[in-house]
């Protein structure tokens, strides 16, 4: 049996597109990983716990808001743990679960490879840049 595992296997076994068919969870994974916040706010976990102005004012650029959605998205895959500490006023701190801590890994691993394979990606693309720009 071949023991290699495709990137899109899904639940029955079927690679498939990376779309949100039952039984497949790349996709939604993808539209994490691959959000504006998401990746600031899982790097800054691994860290350490954090409270939610803490998280929010290291993160420039990002609305309270968008701050409050994006930790909840993340609450709701089961990557992050909020606690609510029953003191006046409330005190909220976010850390990452063993499942957000082994994305973390795996998006370094990404983002490792993108280090070393800068100058590359720079080379590929003027190289095409230029070749459309001269069609």
């Amino acid at each position: 049996m071949d023991e290699r595992v495709s990137f899109v296997d899904c639940a029955d076994g079927e690679a498939r597109q990376w779309d949100h068919r039952a039984g497949c969870e790349v996709r939604a994974v993808l539209d994490r990983v691959g959000d504006r916040w998401s990746l600031l706010a899982l790097a800054y976990l691994a860290e350490r716990t954090h409270r939610f102005n803490e998280l929010w004012r290291k993160i420039d650029g990002v609305s309270r808001r968008v701050m409050t959605v994006t930790l909840r998205q993340l609450e709701r895959d089961g990557l992050v743990r909020r606690t609510v500490h029953p003191t006046v006023p409330p005190r909220v701190d976010y850390e990452l679960t063993p499942l957000g801590a082994s994305l973390h890994r795996t998006v370094q691993v990404l983002s490792s490879w993108s280090d070393r394979h800068e100058a590359e990606l720079a080379a590929a693309r003027a190289t095409y840049d230029a070749s459309v720009g001269a069609a």
